[in-house]
């Protein structure tokens, strides 16, 4: 069981670098608009979030030491990023209208959207900080690599003189 529970650090970082790395700048690069392209990341967004979320607690429960508070640090920030930052994001959206780029750059909601924007992708980095943690934390470092602990070269035999 422990070490299934070691996996999920690993794949919900992959995931979460799939998202940043691919996903996102996909979106923002093929779709017609980028009003188009945030409401595909606002639907992917949740399911990063609430899944941190959970695996986190997951972890939180089976590790103790720095890997729980690192374990803490996935659970704290998901949810602030799911519960606190989205729906501020989600209410500006809707009074920014179906079209942000026609609201003027210096608007009190545009200027807001960004800044909460700005710490929702904070807080995703946070949480990787803090899955990666844990994933790491779980690896063993058990080679031992002095030179005593290198093989030696294989002798070859030397041929007769003359054959």
């Amino acid at each position: 069981m422990q070490k299934r529970l070691e996996m999920l650090p690993w794949l919900w970082l992959g995931a979460a670098l799939l998202f940043v790395a691919v996903v996102a700048p996909a979106a923002f690069a093929v779709l017609p608009t980028r009003t188009l392209a945030g409401l595909l990341v606002g639907r992917v967004l949740p399911v990063l979030f609430w899944s941190g979320a959970g695996i986190g607690a997951l972890l939180v429960a089976a590790h103790r030491g720095w890997r729980r508070s690192a374990a803490l640090v996935l659970v704290l920030s998901s949810l602030g990023a799911q519960l606190g930052v989205a729906p501020r994001i989600h209410r500006l959206r809707a009074e920014l209208g179906p079209n942000i780029e026609r609201v003027a750059a210096s608007d009190a909601r545009r200027l807001a959207f960004g800044r909460w924007h700005a710490v929702s992708v904070v807080l995703l980095g946070v949480a990787m900080v803090g899955a990666a943690s844990v994933a790491l934390g779980a690896v063993r470092f058990t080679a031992d690599f002095t030179p005593a602990a290198l093989p030696s070269p294989p002798v070859v035999p030397k041929l007769p003189s003359g054959v």
